[in-house]
């Protein structure tokens, strides 16, 4: 309902095609937006932003950054208000961007105290989504596997909801998912192991634990399948109709705390923190880029590691791939565990078999605990 809603309000029946002002609105509401947000970043950043990422951000750049989204999102919205009849999308971009100058746009001064804070994570939220769109979107856009699809798909607002829930409460979920890994680390670290593995070139320390945090996942991955309390929780993951970049970010918050808590633990057993650094940001783009609408592959590459089509048929609601496809990054291990699928078409029917959970955030959020059902 709020989806149709906003579709209505924003859209327009005008074709959408580049060169309409379609997407340069789209640019403009996106870029206001997030320079509205990297404002209220300035003026709140005890409040709002990660203290994990304060130290090190170089503040020159973020300025500029931030000035060149409120530019671009006045450029953006006067050329969608001179190429289309609506308006609606260039005047949200503008006025978003005139909010942000007249609130001191890049040049706000910090007077916090920047030690402490609730650390709400709304920095981390806005960047991750800029960096996100700019790898992603023009991908999925340009070479589409289903261009029939579009960026703004049925569901596209949930799956947002489900990005920020990860983002915005950086904290509390960071505390979950280290608290299973720092426990394992607590009682289990093996000094000698740690040693051996630092005298490991760093190439080669980066793979092994790739190779490492993958087989564990596929085993965890196999489990949330298999477990039918598990199953309730990653069953939300599944719920998608249609897979995109930012489908990924559909997850239970238990899921993820488990998955990802229980992943860390064998690599912060004997790997460097960089390591680990190092894995996270591959393995937050890699699994992405595995759920995106992109039809061009590498079939050499294929055999070697996970592509958006081999995932895709994890997410098949067609029976002969059911169960199948649990790696996220190699390939050769459901081919080791007997769990390989992989044939030359991609799916056709995505989402749950035969099963139906609730449409909403809330109720995809509350019904796993209580065992709830719904008929198909």
């Amino acid at each position: 309902m709020i989806e149709q809603k906003i579709n209505d309000f924003f859209g327009d029946a005008e074709s959408t095609g580049f060169g309409t002002g379609w997407w340069s609105g789209i640019l403009s509401a996106f870029f206001g937006f997030l320079s509205f947000g990297g404002v209220l970043c300035l003026h709140f950043p005890r409040l709002l932003s990660s203290p994990e990422l304060r130290p090190h951000y170089p503040m020159h750049t973020m300025r500029v950054l931030i000035q060149c989204l409120i530019v671009g999102a006045i450029l953006c919205g006067v050329i969608s208000s001179i190429l289309r009849k609506k308006k609606i999308l260039a005047l949200t971009g503008m006025l978003l961007a005139i909010a942000a100058t007249a609130l001191g746009g890049s040049s706000v001064r910090i007077n916090d105290n920047l030690q402490g804070g609730l650390g709400i994570g709304l920095d981390w939220f806005l960047l991750d989504m800029l960096l996100m769109a700019i790898i992603y979107v023009p991908l999925e856009r340009l070479w589409p596997q289903y261009p029939k699809q579009g960026t703004f798909r049925n569901e596209w607002t949930l799956d947002v909801i489900y990005f920020m829930s990860t983002h915005l409460p950086i904290q509390i979920l960071s505390f979950l998912v280290l608290l299973p890994s720092i426990q394992a680390t607590k009682y289990l670290g093996v000094p000698a192991l740690q040693g051996f593995i630092a005298r490991i070139p760093w190439l080669l320390q980066f793979f092994l634990a790739i190779v490492v945090a993958d087989v564990t996942e596929y085993f965890v991955h196999l489990a949330f399948h298999k477990v039918p309390f598990l199953w309730r929780f990653h069953a939300v993951h599944h719920s998608s109709k249609a897979l995109d970049w930012i489908a990924g970010s559909r997850s239970h918050f238990v899921d993820d705390t488990l998955v990802r808590g229980l992943v860390l633990a064998p690599l912060m057993l004997g790997f460097s923190q960089s390591i680990t650094l190092a894995y996270l940001i591959f393995v937050t783009l890699h699994a992405t880029w595995v759920h995106c609408n992109f039809g061009p592959n590498a079939k050499w590459l294929e055999k070697f590691l996970v592509m958006p089509r081999y995932h895709h048929w994890h997410h098949t609601s067609q029976k002969e791939g059911i169960d199948k496809n649990f790696a996220i990054h190699f390939p050769w291990i459901d081919k080791l565990f007997g769990t390989y699928h992989f044939p030359d078409t991609w799916p056709v029917h995505y989402g749950l078999d035969g099963e139906e959970i609730s449409p909403n955030f809330l109720g995809q959020t509350i019904d796993p605990f209580t065992g709830r059902k719904r008929t198909p």
